[in-house]
């Protein structure tokens, strides 16, 4: 499985994560939904690691139609989802 370092994400005006995006020149930007097909299949392992800090994997949770992104829980704000930039 590769992996993908999560940098920014898309936010709509209710702040619902809406995209995942990476470094200029990497892999770009996928849709939320593209981002949890790929992690329910396994593709990649979408991870958000703001310095100082631990690494944070990007999950998937809630059930269809409802699924939405996540990283887990740690003592740092700086690598959730809603306090990364917008892209």
């Amino acid at each position: 499985m590769a992996e993908r370092r999560v940098r920014a994400t898309g936010k709509d005006s209710d702040h619902d994560i809406t995209k995942l995006c990476g470094d200029v020149g990497s892999w770009g930007s996928v849709s939320k939904s593209q981002a949890i097909n790929e992690i329910d299949r396994g593709d990649y392992t979408y991870y958000v690691e703001e310095a100082p800090g631990p690494r944070a994997i990007v999950r998937v949770v809630g059930s269809a139609p409802n699924k939405y992104l996540r990283t887990d829980a740690d003592s740092s704000s700086k690598n959730n989802l809603d306090n990364l930039p917008d892209c």
